[in-house]
């Protein structure tokens, strides 16, 4: 069978290559970093999403939908840490109770099982600590142990004879005598070659394909960064849900998750950027706590703590619409045996299963 090369090993790089080498292909993963899963990731709530807010039919509805359902199997064939404690989209404020009407409807349009919507009485009898005058339940989000699930993924690909490489970061793309020459650094650079690629690069993807020989300028979308803080809570956790806001721009809103553990913490916001940067400045838990109390009168503001920053590798800009993934195929840019995915963010976590198929297939067709 053919070698193919994953440049990327995030969950959704790896899901790629499980699927490919599950088909019997050769598979080897270049990651840039000195470890698997350490961007995007790595730096997410960890969230299993039901499949609540996306246009029905787009790329981010049918992957999170196919994904979560695949992804609690899996888990659970797997061993790997997960749980099912559901979540409340609330609405503090009667204006907000529209939205979280739009929510729910746009769920039951995307089959998503078991939505109900309460009064702010019903809401509290399940999470007292909550303040609200509506919210929306979806008892099917959960929460997973990222890193065990890539561990996983990656076990299944070694098993099938693939190997993953390490501080091998990809420099370029050139289609030669009916193959992909591919150059990389690092301490040894040199060059590989490979029948198919799949750019999964996260926020290199773009990058990468702009360095592809063939490939048009007007075929590699934007970059747009948008960082997501997280602060940690010190303090015993007050809901056993998860509690998320009405949605703002760019994100879901400063909500509460929890780990596996039961410890809380709130983020992500939305901070847009021009370059990269992963610090969280304390400066910002004033704002966080403003946004927390609407829904949690009862925070301890002086138990937030700055914890960690993740980058959304998003398509579109700030009062723009969200943008869905991009599967980029041969059939769009005409060079075969190459697939870029661009705009991979939530859910692609929840959705990482359904994607390494849906790639896996384009490849195979």
């Amino acid at each position: 069978m053919a070698i193919a090369l994953i440049v990327g090993a995030g969950v959704v790089g790896l899901a790629c290559g499980r699927a490919l080498a599950r088909r019997g292909h050769e598979v080897i993963v270049l990651e840039s970093a000195d470890a698997f899963g350490t961007g995007v990731s790595a730096r997410n709530s960890e969230v299993i999403h039901a499949g609540l807010y996306y246009p029905t039919g787009s790329l981010r509805h049918r992957h999170c939908i196919a994904g979560r359902r695949r992804l609690y199997a899996y888990a659970a064939e797997r061993g790997i840490a997960h749980a099912r404690p559901g979540k409340l989209v609330v609405a503090t404020e009667d204006a907000e109770i529209a939205r979280i009407e739009a929510i729910h409807a746009q769920g039951i349009a995307n089959v998503v099982e078991g939505l109900r919507l309460l009064s702010g009485a019903e809401a509290r009898r399940l999470e007292p600590a909550l303040h609200c005058v509506a919210a929306l339940h979806s008892p099917e989000t959960g929460i997973i142990d990222a890193h065990g699930l890539m561990l996983a993924l990656l076990g299944e690909i070694e098993d099938a004879g693939g190997a993953l490489a390490l501080n091998t970061p990809a420099l370029g793309l050139e289609r030669t005598d009916g193959v992909w020459r591919l150059r990389f650094g690092g301490a040894d650079p040199g060059v590989i070659d490979a029948e198919l690629v799949i750019n999964a690069a996260g926020l290199g993807a773009q990058a990468l394909a702009r360095a592809t020989t063939g490939l048009k300028a007007t075929q590699v979308p934007p970059l747009v960064l948008a960082k997501g803080n997280y602060f940690s809570y010190g303090g015993r956790a007050a809901f056993s849900r998860l509690i998320y806001p009405a949605p703002v721009d760019g994100g879901l809103g400063v909500h509460v998750t929890l780990d596996l553990g039961g410890r809380m913490r709130f983020g992500p916001d939305v901070e847009w950027l021009e370059r990269a940067d992963y610090m969280v400045d304390p400066g910002r838990a004033p704002l966080f706590a403003e946004r927390i109390r609407r829904y949690w009168p009862g925070l301890e503001a002086a138990r937030l703590t700055p914890d960690y920053a993740g980058i959304r590798p998003k398509l579109t800009g700030p009062g723009e619409p969200a943008a869905d993934f991009m599967i980029q195929g041969p059939e769009a840019h005409g060079l075969p045996g190459l697939v870029n995915l661009f705009g991979i963010e939530s859910p692609g976590l929840t959705a990482s299963l359904s994607l390494g198929d849906a790639v896996a297939a384009l490849l195979s067709a």
